[in-house]
């Protein structure tokens, strides 16, 4: 099947819907996070502040990913992902409110930290569910929608917040505008909950088989179980890290183009513009990600999956070097569609891996397993980039580092007597 007959599978268009809306409204949030955060008049943001601000919002998932995983493969995904798109509308509506007042102590940190915990439960429970919707042999094109929509969309939702951010605030103050686009959100998570229930109880898993009560010891042994069978198929195990490696380098290029934008290529007094031109710079990031991933099948199809991930990690290290060369908005740009470009073949490609080895016994946990060692490189890169990184973001080591790393990593790691195509 080809993309747009994929896109109109009925069942597939449903799965789509209920994650694509859920990511533009993650895009809403986070530029509304981001502004309040870090994009803030009375806030300089400085490096450690927002590679903290990474570790925040993903460590602690990853400290109970495995074992939320577990929950993925014992009760009904639908049911999981409507619950969960509920408790995190409403769990908005408290962060708005906090926003509105001001503040940015334990307790701000604490609701966010659930809301981003939320969100990784429902799109490794959707990850999970997309073998049981489509076919094998139509699974890397799947993915390649599922995957790229979203991550477009997160684009379009957070530019689209900067907008509406910039409307209002001309109305009301910073804080209000914010507070008001995380009220749009909570409205957002409410409508992808209502999409859920288009969805069967159990049309994406887990099977009947397995729904049965899962205890915390249980989670710990099936846990065990789910390494285990990674273990067996080395193959996807190395692509999980190459894909968490590739994520983590381009996570401090990120922080690399924020401080950048907020204190070099713009007026620090005037974060505004700094947040629009990282919204800018974020947006041919977005375009790389959607082109690679028509790419994808198609390098998969002439190469074979295992080779064209290394292909793909291989062509990743070759464009950081742009900022090494110059650090000017060109070679921000340059660097963001590309390194997005290519780490969206690599794993758009990798997710069809796992997918196609992963029995849908130890699915959900694998890739809530992912999703932490995914989510473990991020906060990885973000807090060595920190600490490399002065405060006006110019540095050639971080995208240099980035860079050789890259290359190491195909060199041995998805090398072809360890990574062979089967």
């Amino acid at each position: 099947m080809n993309f747009w007959e994929l896109i109109r599978h009925p069942r597939l268009s449903r799965l789509l819907a209920i994650r694509w809306s859920g990511q533009a409204v993650d895009g809403l949030f986070q530029s509304a996070l981001a502004s309040f955060v870090l994009f803030s008049p009375e806030r300089q943001a400085n490096a450690l502040s927002a590679a903290t601000a990474f570790a925040v919002v993903l460590l602690p998932y990853s400290l109970v990913g495995p074992f939320v995983g577990t929950i993925l493969d014992r009760v009904s995904r639908q049911r999981t992902i409507f619950y969960s798109n509920i408790f995190r509308a409403i769990n908005l509506l408290v962060i708005a409110a906090l926003i509105f007042s001001g503040k940015t102590g334990s307790e701000l940190t604490i609701f966010v930290l659930v809301a981003f915990g939320i969100n990784r439960l429902i799109l490794a429970g959707l990850s999970a569910g997309l073998p049981l919707i489509v076919k094998p042999e139509n699974l890397i094109s799947s993915n390649a929608i599922a995957v790229t929509g979203g991550s477009v969309l997160v684009v379009i939702g957070g530019g689209t917040g900067v907008g509406i951010r910039a409307l209002v605030n001309s109305l009301t103050g910073a804080n209000h505008a914010d507070s008001l686009l995380i009220l749009i959100a909570a409205a957002g998570y409410l409508s992808a909950a209502f999409l859920t229930l288009r969805l069967k109880g159990k049309e994406i898993g887990p099977l009947d088989h397995q729904l049965e009560a899962a205890t915390f010891l249980g989670g710990i042994k099936e846990m065990r179980e789910g390494i285990g069978f990674l273990e067996e198929h080395v193959d996807a195990a190395r692509g999980i890290a190459a894909t968490a490696i590739q994520r983590g380098g381009l996570t401090a290029l990120t922080l690399t183009g924020l401080l950048l934008e907020r204190n070099t290529f713009h007026n620090p007094l005037k974060p505004e513009q700094g947040l629009a031109g990282f919204g800018f710079a974020l947006s041919f990031a977005g375009i790389g990600l959607t082109l690679g991933a028509f790419l994808a099948p198609y390098g998969v199809a002439r190469f074979g999956r295992h080779i064209w991930m290394r292909y793909s990690l291989y062509a990743s290290s070759l464009f950081p070097l742009a900022l090494v060369i110059q650090q000017s908005q060109l070679m921000l740009i340059v660097t963001a569609f590309f390194t997005a470009f290519w780490g969206q073949n690599l794993k758009v490609t990798n997710d069809a891996l796992v997918q196609s080895k992963i029995d849908d016994y130890f699915r959900g946990r694998v890739f809530a397993l992912y999703d932490v060692i995914v989510n473990g490189a991020i906060v990885g890169g973000a807090v060595i980039a920190a600490f490399m990184l002065p405060k006006s973001g110019i540095s050639i080591a971080v995208p240099l580092l980035v860079s050789a790393v890259y290359f190491l990593s195909a060199f041995r790691l998805l090398r072809a007597s360890a990574f062979p195509p089967r």
